[in-house]
């Protein structure tokens, strides 16, 4: 299954404040340890909401919001794209990674939909599109 690691944002990743150096190093290490255990696929910091935009959508409608935005407990810093066993396997490996910010922070995992999740909701062809976009992106990684 796969799943995507949010780390939460602090006053302090809002900020732009970089982390020491020995949690760089602490989460580059980890960081080899997911990649070696065939766990990760994908994980990067973000910007601050204030280097951001947000697009609503409503209808055909379409409104452009600059940052920063509020509620810095409910924005993303970070995260990681993990295929894992299941939801255990991944709180399991989430429970060794270092704190990613300097003081207390928070770690969402949210499995992703796969098309049999859809199951008959998502016609045949969609799911042959899909298929194939995702053998194209394994082919360009490769």
């Amino acid at each position: 299954m796969r799943v995507m690691v949010l780390v939460k944002a602090t006053a302090d990743s809002e900020a732009g404040v970089m982390p020491p150096d020995g949690l760089i190093e602490a989460m580059g290490r980890y960081n080899a340890e997911l990649h070696e255990a065939g766990i990760l696929l994908a994980g990067e910091g973000l910007k601050p909401s204030s280097e951001g935009v947000r697009v609503a959508f409503d209808g055909a409608g379409r409104t452009v919001a600059e940052g920063p935005f509020a509620a810095t407990s409910e924005l993303v810093a970070g995260f990681w794209l993990w295929e894992v066993r299941d939801l255990a396997h991944a709180v399991e490996w989430l429970k060794r990674c270092p704190n990613p910010m300097p003081g207390p922070s928070e770690v969402e995992i949210r499995p992703l939909y796969e098309a049999a999740d859809f199951g008959d909701a998502m016609p045949p062809e969609v799911a042959g599109q899909e298929a194939c976009l995702r053998e194209d992106l394994s082919a360009d990684e490769g």
